[in-house]
């Protein structure tokens, strides 16, 4: 059969391969609120027949995309690959690598760079010192952005009505005693780091960890990124705070202009 029968007719998607899309839209059913599927729960699910949903799961399985534990299902190691390859190759990774190792080196704490995707922040580079506290954050987690210092960097910009429209409402989801509940209180803690120009928080997220973060702005002025340094309470002397935050702060106006002056598309 000619691949062009794969090809929908349609104006609008005549270049889409629908057996393709069909697969990816399976893929993307699996998620932390629902991490493993049946063949049967993703064909009503995806409003699929049966013996097509079966052939797609077993191709996804063989190239490592997915993996079957008796009649379930749950995504394989080959997404992982996946995600760490679009991370590593992002120019923007790429760039604050130096920015985070000077950073690290410089203070010898870890140093973290997050991009906000919708309600979460995403960690897409990552510097820490050998035999460094590590804490549970890797390249690749995704954390609620309200709940998290570099979370409110990413945030920094908005005001209570935008912070309403992106979470749906007033009430926001417990993860701490830290967390703010409402829209309003996550505005008055934006509204205190806009005016000192980061953000910082003790056991804001991981009760044994502090972080201090600042924004990574575009061209023109707008927030692309959040850059952090993690710090145990161990090491967390208030006397120095004023200093890590100036040092964070200057990384972060370094990558800003590092991205402004090599990958200005990046930051339209």
């Amino acid at each position: 059969m000619s691949d062009t029968s794969e090809i929908s007719t349609n104006d609008n998607d005549r270049y889409t391969v629908p057996a393709l899309e069909r697969g990816l839209r399976l893929l993307a059913c699996f998620g932390p609120a629902q991490p493993v599927w049946s063949a049967p729960e993703l064909a009503r699910c995806l409003q699929l027949p049966r013996s097509t949903v079966f052939r797609m799961l077993t191709t996804l399985e063989n190239s490592g995309y997915l993996q079957r534990s008796g009649t379930e299902y749950r995504l394989g190691l080959a997404v992982l690959r996946l995600g760490y390859d679009y991370l590593s190759t992002q120019p923007l990774a790429q760039l604050a690598e130096p920015v985070l190792q000077g950073l690290c080196d410089a203070l010898g704490m870890t140093s973290n760079l997050a991009l906000l995707d919708g309600t979460s922040v995403v960690y897409v580079a990552r510097i820490a010192p050998p035999g460094a506290f590590q804490g549970a954050v890797r390249v690749g987690s995704r954390l609620p952005a309200h709940a998290t210092v570099l979370g409110r960097t990413l945030l920094q910009d908005m005001d209570a009505a935008q912070l309403r429209k992106l979470f749906g409402g007033e009430e926001l989801p417990q993860f701490s005693e830290s967390t703010p509940r409402h829209v309003e209180d996550l505005a008055r803690l934006l509204a205190q780091d806009r005016e000192r120009g980061y953000a910082m928080g003790e056991g804001f997220y991981e009760p044994s960890v502090s972080s201090i973060a600042a924004p990574v702005r575009g061209g023109s002025g707008q927030v692309v990124a959040g850059l952090a340094v993690a710090i145990p309470f161990t090491e967390l002397v208030p006397e120095k705070t004023q200093l890590w935050a100036q040092q964070v702060q200057e990384a972060a106006e370094t990558l800003s202009a590092h991205l402004r002056q090599q990958h200005p598309d990046l930051l339209r």
